[in-house]
C-alpha cells in the first residue's frame, strides 16, 4: 500500500488535536474548515484507522490518536529544525567553510580575506588546511575541503583548476652571500657552482620548478646531490645558517620564515609559478563556501601583492 501522508496532513492532525475543534484549527492553519476537515480524512484513509472521535461540541482523540499524537509531533519538530538549519545556512548563519592552501597563500594572502569573512558571517566556522600542493589535491578530491588554493601538482581529471595567482620564481640567500653584493640583476647560470637548497618533491614549488630547465633553458640540473626539506622554515633556517641558497617563488620567500634573508628575481629566462583554485568536479559549493570564494577573487584581484606577484 503506498504511503502518501504529507507533513500538510500531519499539521492538520496535531492542530485539531491541540484545539480540538475543526474550526478553531482551521483558523489557526488558514485554511476553511471543509479544506481542512477534507485533509483529515485522507489523512485516516491513508492510515486505515479513525484517529478522532467527533461529537456535536468537540473533537477528541481515540486510543489510536492518543498513540499518534506525540509521534506527529515529533516528526514536525524534526522537520521544521531541519528546513530551519536548511534556511540558515542559505542565509550563511550556520556551517563551516573549509580551505586547503599553500603555506605562502595561507600565511601572505589569506588573513584579511578570513578577517572580512568572519566580520561579515561571525556564524560561519572556518577551518584552513597548510598544505603542500599533492596534499591540497587530495584533501579538495576526500572532501574534506570546500576548495583548495595551490599548485597543479598532478592534473587530477577529477578536479577544475581555475589560475588564480603567479608569482616570479628568484634566489634566497643570506645577506652577506657574495651573490648578494651584486647589483646587476641575476640570471640562471650565476647558481651554476652554487649549493642548492631545495624543497622536497612533494612540494608543489619543486614539482612545478622540476618541469622547467628542459624546456626553458635554465641551466638548473636537479639531478646533482642537493639537500631537500620538507617544509619553508626549515629551508629558511639552513639558508641563514649559511649552508647555502634556494629557489623560490616570490610569494613563498615573502613569508616570515625569509624575513632575515634576501629575494633576488632570476632572469635569462623569467619563470613562475602558477596557482590555481582546486576544485571538486560536479561538486556544488554550500552559499557560505560560495561567499569565501567570491571575496577570495575579489580580494585577490584588488588587495596589495608582494613585488612580483599578480593576479591571473
Amino acid at each position: 500500500m503506498t504511503n502518501n501522508i504529507s507533513i500538510r496532513h500531519l499539521r492538520a492532525f496535531v492542530a485539531v488535536a491541540r484545539h480540538g475543534s475543526f474550526t478553531r484549527a482551521a483558523e489557526h492553519l488558514h485554511l476553511t474548515q471543509s479544506s481542512l476537515t477534507a485533509t483529515i480524512k485522507q489523512l485516516e484513509q491513508q492510515a486505515g484507522l479513525t484517529l478522532l472521535d467527533r461529537t456535536t461540541r468537540r473533537v477528541l482523540l481515540n486510543p489510536e490518536g492518543e498513540r499518534f499524537l506525540p509521534v506527529a509531533e515529533r516528526l514536525l519538530s524534526d522537520f521544521d529544525t531541519a528546513v530551519t538549519d536548511l534556511q540558515a545556512v542559505a542565509e550563511h548563519q550556520h556551517g563551516q567553510v573549509g580551505i586547503a592552501a599553500s603555506p605562502s597563500t595561507l600565511a601572505r594572502l589569506l588573513p584579511p580575506v578570513v578577517k572580512e569573512f568572519h566580520a561579515r558571517y561571525p556564524r560561519i566556522g572556518i577551518l584552513l588546511r597548510d598544505h603542500s600542493a599533492a596534499g591540497i589535491e587530495q584533501h579538495v578530491l576526500a572532501n574534506d575541503v570546500d576548495f583548495g588554493i595551490g599548485g597543479n601538482h598532478s592534473d587530477q581529471p577529477d578536479l577544475s583548476y581555475t589560475p588564480i595567482l603567479r608569482d616570479r620564481f628568484g634566489v634566497v640567500l643570506s645577506p652577506d652571500h657574495p651573490l648578494a653584493r651584486r647589483r646587476e640583476p641575476l640570471d640562471w647560470k650565476d647558481l651554476d657552482q652554487e649549493e642548492l637548497l631545495m624543497l622536497s618533491t612533494d612540494t608543489g614549488i619543486r614539482a612545478q620548478l622540476s618541469k622547467y630547465p628542459a624546456r626553458h633553458g635554465t641551466g638548473l640540473r636537479l639531478d646533482r646531490p642537493t639537500i631537500e626539506v620538507s617544509n619553508p622554515a626549515g629551508l629558511a633556517a639552513l639558508v641563514e645558517a649559511g649552508l647555502g641558497l634556494s629557489i623560490l617563488p616570490a610569494l613563498a620567500a615573502g613569508t616570515r620564515s625569509f624575513e632575515q634573508l634576501l629575494f633576488r628575481p632570476l632572469d635569462n629566462p623569467a619563470i613562475h609559478r602558477d596557482l590555481y583554485i582546486l576544485q571538486r568536479r560536479g561538486r556544488s559549493l554550500s552559499p557560505a563556501a560560495d561567499a569565501m570564494l567570491r571575496l577570495v577573487r575579489q580580494r585577490f584581484a584588488s588587495m596589495p601583492l608582494p613585488p612580483f606577484v599578480e593576479t591571473v
